[in-house]
């Protein structure tokens, strides 16, 4: 488990994190979302002791992750997948790293071809592609076997059967019981993913909730929305609209989008007027709409 108590960071007159509090449990997946400058990769930092805090604390399985006996073992961390001296192989980077911890080479090869690195392990890394990359990342953090994995943008370059091997991957080790916590841009690979979520928003807890509870409307969702499509679509959105509540986006001539009333009630206002549906369809929220609906007002950097 990982639990964040007050937890504030500052660098200079900017506040990164701010006065956070919250608590990564095992045996999910823990989405961690946020606009960039949210305080993601900050809190990320914090929780292996690359930063200290300015207030409050971070702990893994109940003490700060510097005090651990055995880091690897304890925790498994991709934060910068680039963090590899190029001349070095895939293979030498990880004994490198075993040696430091005393686990055997039979482990660096599990790792590498659990990966999918094995027919390249004597390469030198500076000749990897981004998605090869990711994979040696991956493989430095489960080369430990720990229980608590930390992984920002793991799928960052991935082809699509590399991203679907890294969401087996992460449900599996949740399913035995291990705390894993992602970070991800992905939202339609968050959605497959992901228990659970976190948001951040200017350095502060936004939403921390069950990702179907989320997804669902509780904390930022847009609610039902209808898809409808009629050769009368003007009249029928006439009618739609003297309901108390009801929201209406054009879609072309022959169709809009309706929110605030149930599809079953537009079906019954066009069948009582004669009106021709050719479509009628509920539209249930996204995590994107969620999570967009949540942090509009939360972006430090934001486009014209």
């Amino acid at each position: 488990m990982i639990e964040a108590r007050g937890l504030s960071k500052q660098y200079g007159k900017k506040t990164a994190v701010d006065d956070v509090s919250f608590s990564i449990r095992p045996g999910q997946v823990t989405g961690f979302l946020g606009p960039n400058g949210a305080g993601k990769s900050t809190s990320m930092r914090l929780m292996v002791g690359l930063d200290r805090p300015s207030a409050g604390t971070v702990t893994v399985n109940g003490r700060r992750y510097a005090e651990s006996p055995a880091p690897l073992a304890e925790v498994g961390a991709l934060l910068d997948a680039k963090g590899v001296h190029p001349g070095r192989s895939a293979r030498s980077h990880l004994r490198a790293l075993a040696a430091t911890h005393g686990i055997p080479d039979r482990r660096v090869h599990e790792v590498l071809e659990q990966t999918g690195l094995g027919a390249v392990a004597n390469k030198r890394v500076g000749g990897f592609s981004l998605g090869m990359g990711q994979r040696l990342g991956i493989a430095a953090a489960l080369l430990g076997d720990p229980q608590t994995l930390i992984l920002d943008e793991p799928v960052n370059g991935l082809d699509p059967d590399g991203v679907l091997w890294v969401r087996q991957l992460l449900r599996h080790l949740a399913g035995e019981g291990r705390t894993v916590l992602l970070s991800s841009h992905l939202m339609s690979e968050m959605a497959q993913t992901a228990d659970h979520v976190i948001v951040l928003g200017r350095g502060r807890v936004v939403a921390d909730a069950p990702i179907a509870e989320f997804v669902a409307g509780g904390q930022g969702a847009q609610g039902e929305r209808v898809r409808v499509q009629s050769p009368d679509a003007a009249r029928l959105a006439a009618l739609l609209m003297n309901a108390s509540g009801v929201e209406l986006d054009p879609e072309g001539e022959q169709g809009f989008t309706a929110r605030g009333i149930a599809a079953a009630e537009i079906g019954r206002a066009a069948a009582a007027h004669g009106i021709e549906l050719h479509e009628l369809s509920p539209l249930s929220s996204s995590l994107e709409d969620a999570y967009l609906a949540l942090t509009r007002g939360e972006l430090e950097y934001q486009s014209a």
